[in-house]
C-alpha cells in the first residue's frame, strides 16, 4: 500500500511524519497542501485546513503526526518501534515529543520570520510551492506568500517571540543546540542507536524551520554540525550513521540515561516547564469556568478552533504571553499516563530522573480533565 502525505516540505508538523515515514520503510508520497482535491474532499472530512494528512489508499485519513506514528506503531512491524519498552527511555521519548514539536516553538518561528535579508527569498518561493493552486501566476503566487506571511508573523507573538525576548531566544537556542550536539558525539540519535518518538519530536523544528531556512541551516552547520548531520540522517531511509562505526541499532543499554541526556532534560526544565505551568494553571481556570463542557466537544466556539486564550508567564526574565491549546496537554498527558501505568520500581525509577533534572512538575501539573482526539479534533474527556 502506498500513502499519500498532504502537507508543505516547510511545515514543522509534516517534517515529523515524513521523516518517520522514510526511516520506517513505509511506501508514501509527498503531495502539497495545495492541491484542489486536499481543499474541497479532506479538509470537511477533518473538519478543518490543517496539516499533515497522510492518506490510505482505501479511503483512511489520519491528521496529526502524533496520530499518524500512533496508527503505524499500533499495527507492528515497523522497523523502529516508536516507544520504547523500558520506563526510563519511555518517558523520556514522550517529553521529547513534547518539547520537540511545541517547546522549540520560539527559536522556530524567530529564524524563520526575522531573518528577511537571509531568508525571504527562499521563503517567498517554497510557501506558494506548496500551498498554491497548479498554474497559479505570479500575481497569485506573491498573494498567497504575503497571507501566509503576515499571519505566521502575527503568531510570533503568541509563542513569546518579540523584540524584546529576542536575543533571549537566540541565546536559549544556542544553548540547546551546544547541549544537543555534545549529546550526538557518542551516539547517532537521542536514545541511542535508532530513532524513537523524542527524534520524530525533535525533528519537527530542527528539520523544516531550522536546518532547511536559510540563516538558521547555515547557523546549524556552522555551529552544531552533529545536530545537523542527526537531521540528515532522520531524512534518510537507512541508519546513515557511517560516522559512528559500527552502530548497533538498539537503545542505550539497561535503560541507561547519560549525562549529556540529563543536561538536555535539564534545559527542557529551565526553558519549557514555566511555560506548562502556565498553561496547566490557566487551562484549569478556564475549566472551573466552563463547568458544562459536553464530553466529546472542544467547549469552543467552533468545533475546529484549538485556541483557550492566552496566558502570561515569566520566561528566562522576561514577561511573555503565549497560546493555550489543548493539543499541547494531550502531549502533556502521555507523559503522565505513562508513568501513572509502570509498575512501582519503574515509577521510582522515573521520580528519581525528573527529580534529578528538575523535570518532576510534567508530572504533578495535571489539567484536571482530560484531552483526547477523536475525528481529528481534540476534545475534552
Amino acid at each position: 500500500m502506498t500513502y499519500r502525505l498532504y502537507g508543505t516540505p516547510g511545515s514543522l508538523y509534516t517534517g515529523k511524519a515524513r521523516s518517520y515515514l522514510i526511516k520506517q520503510g513505509i511506501p508514501f508520497e509527498n503531495r502539497a497542501a495545495g492541491e484542489p482535491r486536499f481543499r474541497d474532499e479532506l479538509v470537511p472530512k477533518i473538519g478543518r485546513w490543517i496539516i499533515p494528512v497522510l492518506e490510505a489508499e482505501d479511503g483512511v485519513l489520519v491528521q496529526d503526526g502524533s496520530d499518524i506514528i500512533a496508527h503505524f506503531d499500533a499495527q507492528g512491524g515497523t522497523r523502529y518501534p516508536a516507544y520504547p519498552a523500558t520506563p526510563l527511555h519511555a518517558i523520556i521519548g514522550q517529553i521529547f515529543e513534547l518539547f520537540g514539536g511545541e517547546g522549540l516553538l520560539r527559536p522556530a518561528m524567530h529564524y524563520r520570520w526575522n531573518f528577511d535579508e537571509t531568508n525571504r527569498a527562499f521563503l517567498a518561493r517554497d510557501f506558494p510551492a506548496a500551498l498554491a493552486p497548479t498554474g497559479a501566476d505570479v500575481a497569485t503566487q506573491a498573494a498567497i506568500f504575503d497571507m501566509a506571511s503576515s499571519r505566521m508573523r502575527k503568531a510570533m507573538g503568541n509563542f513569546g517571540v518579540s523584540p524584546e525576548t529576542a536575543p533571549t531566544v537566540e541565546a536559549s537556542y544556542a544553548e540547546f543546540l551546544a547541549l544537543f550536539d555534545a549529546h550526538l558525539a557518542a551516539s547517532p540519535f537521542l536514545l541511542g542507536g535508532r530513532p524513537t518518538i523524542g527524534d520524530w519530536g525533535l525533528i519537527a523544528p530542527l528539520y523544516a524551520h531550522l536546518a532547511r531556512d536559510p540563516y538558521p541551516a547555515q547557523m546549524m552547520k556552522q555551529t552544531a554540525f552533529r545536530v545537523w548531520r542527526w537531521v540528515e540522517r532522520m531524512n534518510a531511509p537507512d541508519q546513515d550513521a557511517g560516522e559512528y562505526g559500527v552502530s548497533p541499532e538498539v537503545l542505550f543499554e539497561s535503560d541507561g540515561v547519560p549525562d549529556t541526556l540529563k543536561n538536555l532534560l535539564r534545559f527542557v526544565a529551565e526553558d519549557y516547564l514555566p511555560e506548562i505551568h502556565a498553561f496547566v494553571g490557566f487551562t484549569n481556570q478556564w475549566l472551573t469556568e466552563h463547568p458544562d463542557i459536553v464530553s466529546g466537544t472542544n467547549g469552543l466556539p467552533r468545533p475546529q478552533d484549538r485556541g483557550l486564550g492566552t496566558v502570561e508567564f515569566n520566561w528566562r526574565g522576561h514577561m511573555i504571553r503565549v497560546g493555550v491549546m489543548p493539543y499541547r496537554l494531550f502531549l502533556l498527558q502521555k507523559i503522565q499516563g505513562l508513568a501513572d501505568a509502570v509498575a512501582p520500581a519503574a515509577r521510582r525509577a522515573i521520580d528519581g530522573l525528573l527529580a534529578e533534572t528538575g523535570l518532576s512538575g510534567l508530572l504533578t501539573l495535571r489539567a484536571t480533565r482530560q484531552v483526547a482526539r477523536q475525528n481529528h479534533l481534540e476534545v475534552w474527556v
